[in-house]
Protein backbone atom coordinates (compact mmCIF):
# COMPACT_ATOMS: atom_id res chain seq x y z
CA UNK A 1 0.00 0.00 0.00
CA UNK A 2 1.39 3.39 -0.89
CA UNK A 3 1.87 6.08 1.72
CA UNK A 4 -0.88 8.27 0.26
CA UNK A 5 -3.43 5.40 0.36
CA UNK A 6 -2.39 4.61 3.93
CA UNK A 7 -2.79 8.25 4.94
CA UNK A 8 -6.23 8.44 3.27
CA UNK A 9 -7.38 5.22 5.00
CA UNK A 10 -6.16 6.44 8.40
CA UNK A 11 -7.82 9.84 7.90
CA UNK A 12 -11.08 8.09 6.96
CA UNK A 13 -10.89 5.86 10.05
CA UNK A 14 -10.28 8.89 12.30
CA UNK A 15 -13.17 10.75 10.62
CA UNK A 16 -15.52 7.77 11.20
CA UNK A 17 -14.38 7.47 14.82
CA UNK A 18 -15.04 11.18 15.36
CA UNK A 19 -18.48 11.00 13.73
CA UNK A 20 -19.57 8.17 15.99
CA UNK A 21 -19.38 10.35 19.13
CA UNK A 22 -22.75 12.11 19.41
CA UNK A 23 -22.48 13.20 23.06
CA UNK A 24 -21.09 16.62 22.27
CA UNK A 25 -17.64 15.65 23.46
CA UNK A 26 -15.10 16.98 20.99
CA UNK A 27 -12.24 14.65 21.90
CA UNK A 28 -10.83 12.47 19.12
CA UNK A 29 -10.30 8.75 19.64
CA UNK A 30 -7.35 7.18 17.88
CA UNK A 31 -6.73 3.53 17.09
CA UNK A 32 -4.01 3.42 19.77
CA UNK A 33 -6.46 4.83 22.38
CA UNK A 34 -9.00 2.15 21.48
CA UNK A 35 -6.40 -0.62 21.72
CA UNK A 36 -5.20 0.68 25.08
CA UNK A 37 -8.71 0.76 26.55
CA UNK A 38 -9.44 -2.75 25.26
CA UNK A 39 -6.43 -4.13 27.09
CA UNK A 40 -7.45 -2.51 30.38
CA UNK A 41 -11.05 -3.75 30.35
CA UNK A 42 -11.74 -6.21 33.19
CA UNK A 43 -11.75 -9.86 32.20
CA UNK A 44 -15.01 -11.81 32.47
CA UNK A 45 -14.79 -14.67 34.98
CA UNK A 46 -16.18 -17.81 33.34
CA UNK A 47 -14.94 -20.02 36.15
CA UNK A 48 -12.49 -22.88 35.65
CA UNK A 49 -11.30 -23.35 32.08
CA UNK A 50 -12.14 -26.54 30.18
CA UNK A 51 -9.25 -29.04 29.89
CA UNK A 52 -9.62 -31.57 27.09
CA UNK A 53 -8.61 -34.96 28.52
CA UNK A 54 -10.37 -37.23 26.05
CA UNK A 55 -13.15 -37.71 23.53
CA UNK A 56 -16.55 -39.31 24.00
CA UNK A 57 -18.92 -40.67 21.37
CA UNK A 58 -22.68 -41.11 21.77
CA UNK A 59 -23.70 -44.21 19.77
CA UNK A 60 -27.33 -44.77 18.77
CA UNK A 61 -28.84 -48.14 19.62
CA UNK A 62 -31.00 -48.34 16.48
CA UNK A 63 -28.27 -48.06 13.83
CA UNK A 64 -25.13 -48.29 15.99
CA UNK A 65 -24.11 -44.93 14.47
CA UNK A 66 -22.37 -41.97 16.08
CA UNK A 67 -24.94 -39.42 17.20
CA UNK A 68 -22.37 -36.89 18.42
CA UNK A 69 -18.72 -36.63 19.48
CA UNK A 70 -17.63 -34.32 22.30
CA UNK A 71 -14.39 -33.42 24.03
CA UNK A 72 -14.40 -34.44 27.67
CA UNK A 73 -12.82 -33.49 30.90
CA UNK A 74 -12.43 -36.46 33.27
CA UNK A 75 -13.49 -36.75 36.91
CA UNK A 76 -11.82 -39.91 38.20
CA UNK A 77 -10.80 -39.09 41.78
CA UNK A 78 -13.08 -38.33 44.73
CA UNK A 79 -12.00 -34.66 44.67
CA UNK A 80 -12.56 -34.33 40.90
CA UNK A 81 -15.97 -35.99 41.17
CA UNK A 82 -16.95 -33.78 44.13
CA UNK A 83 -16.02 -30.62 42.21
CA UNK A 84 -17.35 -31.62 38.79
CA UNK A 85 -18.51 -28.59 36.81
CA UNK A 86 -19.01 -26.38 39.87
CA UNK A 87 -18.29 -22.68 39.34
CA UNK A 88 -18.35 -22.98 35.53
CA UNK A 89 -20.21 -20.17 33.84
CA UNK A 90 -20.23 -21.62 30.33
CA UNK A 91 -19.46 -24.69 28.26
CA UNK A 92 -19.80 -25.30 24.52
CA UNK A 93 -22.02 -27.97 22.96
CA UNK A 94 -18.98 -30.04 22.00
CA UNK A 95 -17.69 -30.24 25.59
CA UNK A 96 -18.70 -32.27 28.61
CA UNK A 97 -17.47 -34.04 31.71
CA UNK A 98 -17.19 -37.79 32.21
CA UNK A 99 -17.32 -39.06 35.79
CA UNK A 100 -15.79 -42.50 36.21
CA UNK A 101 -16.57 -44.59 39.30
CA UNK A 102 -14.81 -47.78 40.43
CA UNK A 103 -18.04 -49.81 40.47
CA UNK A 104 -21.59 -49.55 39.26
CA UNK A 105 -24.07 -48.40 41.90
CA UNK A 106 -26.97 -45.97 42.11
CA UNK A 107 -25.53 -42.47 41.68
CA UNK A 108 -26.95 -39.15 42.79
CA UNK A 109 -25.83 -35.70 41.66
CA UNK A 110 -26.79 -32.15 42.56
CA UNK A 111 -26.23 -28.75 40.96
CA UNK A 112 -24.84 -26.87 43.97
CA UNK A 113 -22.45 -24.13 42.77
CA UNK A 114 -23.08 -25.16 39.15
CA UNK A 115 -24.15 -22.10 37.16
CA UNK A 116 -25.12 -23.75 33.87
CA UNK A 117 -28.12 -25.98 33.30
CA UNK A 118 -27.08 -29.53 32.41
CA UNK A 119 -28.33 -32.83 31.05
CA UNK A 120 -26.96 -35.56 33.35
CA UNK A 121 -26.68 -39.02 31.77
CA UNK A 122 -26.22 -42.12 33.91
CA UNK A 123 -24.35 -44.96 32.20
CA UNK A 124 -23.90 -48.58 33.35
CA UNK A 125 -20.78 -50.75 33.32
CA UNK A 126 -21.55 -51.86 29.74
CA UNK A 127 -21.45 -48.17 28.72
CA UNK A 128 -25.20 -48.09 28.03
CA UNK A 129 -27.24 -45.04 29.07
CA UNK A 130 -29.66 -46.29 31.74
CA UNK A 131 -31.28 -42.99 32.74
CA UNK A 132 -30.85 -39.25 32.49
CA UNK A 133 -31.98 -36.04 34.12
CA UNK A 134 -32.52 -33.32 31.54
CA UNK A 135 -32.43 -29.56 32.11
CA UNK A 136 -31.09 -29.78 35.68
CA UNK A 137 -31.69 -26.51 37.50
CA UNK A 138 -28.53 -24.45 38.15
CA UNK A 139 -27.51 -23.96 41.80
CA UNK A 140 -30.12 -26.46 43.03
CA UNK A 141 -29.36 -28.79 45.93
CA UNK A 142 -32.04 -31.26 44.83
CA UNK A 143 -30.70 -34.80 44.62
CA UNK A 144 -30.88 -36.13 41.05
CA UNK A 145 -30.77 -39.92 41.31
CA UNK A 146 -29.90 -42.38 38.57
CA UNK A 147 -32.55 -44.85 39.89
CA UNK A 148 -30.37 -47.60 38.36
CA UNK A 149 -26.80 -48.74 38.78
CA UNK A 150 -24.33 -46.51 36.94
CA UNK A 151 -20.57 -46.64 36.66
CA UNK A 152 -20.25 -43.50 34.51
CA UNK A 153 -22.00 -40.16 34.50
CA UNK A 154 -21.83 -37.70 31.60
CA UNK A 155 -22.67 -34.02 32.03
CA UNK A 156 -23.41 -31.90 28.97
CA UNK A 157 -25.26 -28.63 28.36
CA UNK A 158 -29.01 -28.71 28.98
CA UNK A 159 -30.90 -29.60 25.82
CA UNK A 160 -28.06 -31.72 24.44
CA UNK A 161 -30.06 -34.98 24.61
CA UNK A 162 -33.03 -33.44 22.80
CA UNK A 163 -30.89 -31.67 20.19
CA UNK A 164 -28.81 -34.75 19.28
CA UNK A 165 -31.50 -37.39 19.94
CA UNK A 166 -29.57 -39.15 22.72
CA UNK A 167 -31.83 -41.62 24.55
CA UNK A 168 -31.85 -44.34 27.19
CA UNK A 169 -30.44 -47.49 25.57
CA UNK A 170 -27.88 -45.58 23.49
CA UNK A 171 -24.23 -46.18 24.36
CA UNK A 172 -21.09 -44.19 24.94
CA UNK A 173 -17.50 -44.92 23.97
CA UNK A 174 -14.60 -42.79 25.15
CA UNK A 175 -10.86 -42.46 24.80
CA UNK A 176 -8.43 -40.74 27.16
CA UNK A 177 -5.66 -38.56 25.76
Amino acid sequence: MTTSKWFFNMAFVLYIAGCGNRTGNTSTTTASDTAASATTAPAVDNGPQFKKEGELYFIGKAKNDTLRKIDIELAETDDERATGLMNRKSMTDDQGMLFIFSQAEEQSFWMKDTYISLDILYVDDKQEIVSFRKYATPLSEESLSSFKKAMYVVEVNAGFCDKYHVNVGDKIAYTKL
